[in-house]
């Protein structure tokens, strides 16, 4: 039976894989893939579909889905050291945040409400209201196609950036396996670094607040914005933020206007706010090209609201692509993973 990917996606978008495996432990999806590349097959592995678009004629070889690969187990818990929590790259993101806050682990609260799964969380270094999981992630176990061998990276090899890694640095060659978490113990979040949420929390930026509050509130902005996974909101049939915030130079920072945001980075460089540039730039909320649209919550997440194809959304994000810069001469870089599929000539064909 043909397995469409568009069911497998958060933007209900993709056309066929050529072949569906879904293995149920490591072993399993080790042998998968080291039989697909011994084959010479091309190979997709998906996960939990939330950070991909995939073209309208899908994939014509072996889509290994990781959703098999289940369970989190606590190492070791330690006042000193916090607690230490191995996870299968399968888990959904959203569970083990839920968990770590009944257990008072702190770290990962103002990541709820993301989803996918918890193998995809180091590939991009998922981050959200002034937390990344690079602040939590002691290391990373993966199946190195190259060397053909299960390898384990520490935080240090993982070589962690803004919504990057070694991982998506070289991509197609680490098949993530289990991801081990340190937190810290404690009933109070990390202190609250993003303004937004400080103001919804009613603290001072820098102060702490209960875990389960933080959560509640960082699942109320982001349903707000349509970037909680709904099947009644079509404005959250997306691939959350398709554009990375852009990180540019002093130079290039000067040349923006007096309002648009700038956050200095530590490489001395200058971080500004894509959603700023997109709608000074004219594509405000519900700008739509074709069956694709900007999201009515959010103008970062381009929707398909029912019928868009894979085509729609990439005729909208090159039309915005374009303009932003011709109007201000900033490239924005495409943050889901494209298939088969590009934008302006940006993507990844396998």
């Amino acid at each position: 039976m043909t397995e469409l990917l568009a069911a497998h996606t958060t933007f209900r978008i993709g056309g066929p894989a050529g072949r569906w495996l879904v293995p149920q432990s490591e072993a399993e999806l080790i042998a998968a893939v080291a039989d697909a590349d011994a084959a010479g097959e091309p190979l997709l592995i998906l996960g939990g579909g939330s950070n991909v678009l995939i073209g309208d004629d899908g994939f014509p070889g072996t889509v290994v889905h990781t959703g098999g690969l289940r369970g989190w187990q606590i190492e070791d818990v330690a006042a000193c050291s916090g607690a230490f929590i191995n996870v299968a790259a399968g888990e959904p993101w959203d569970d083990l945040v839920a968990a770590a806050i009944a257990h008072e682990w702190v770290g990962i609260e103002a990541l709820s409400g993301i989803p996918g799964l918890t193998g995809a969380t180091p590939i991009q270094n998922v981050g959200a209201y002034g937390q990344e999981v690079a602040q939590t992630i002691a290391r990373v176990r993966v199946y190195d196609r190259v060397e053909q061998r299960v390898v384990t990276r520490g935080l240090a090899e993982c070589h962690f950036g803004y919504r990057n890694s070694v991982f998506k640095a070289i991509p197609n060659r680490f098949v993530v396996l289990s991801v081990s978490f340190q937190f810290r113990l404690g009933n109070l979040s990390a202190p609250i670094r993003y303004a937004e949420l400080a103001r919804r929390l009613g603290v001072a930026e820098g102060e702490r607040a209960p875990l389960a509050q933080v959560r509640e509130a960082v699942l109320a902005l982001r349903r707000g914005k349509g970037m909680v996974s709904d099947p009644a909101d079509p404005d959250s049939w997306s691939a959350g933020s398709f554009f990375t915030n852009p990180v540019i130079s002093v130079e290039q920072a000067a040349q923006l206007p007096a309002d648009a945001p700038r956050f200095p980075q530590p490489d001395g460089r200058v971080k500004t706010s894509a959603a700023w540039l997109i709608e000074h730039a004219g594509f405000g909320k519900g700008f739509s090209v074709g069956a694709a649209r900007v999201s009515a919550k959010h103008s970062l997440a381009l929707v398909n609201p029912g019928s868009a194809r894979a085509a729609d959304v990439l005729a909208l994000a090159g039309v915005i692509r374009e303009g932003v810069e011709a109007r201000y001469g900033v490239l924005l870089a495409p943050e889901p993973v494209l298939v088969g599929v590009s934008v302006n000539g940006e993507g990844i064909g396998q």
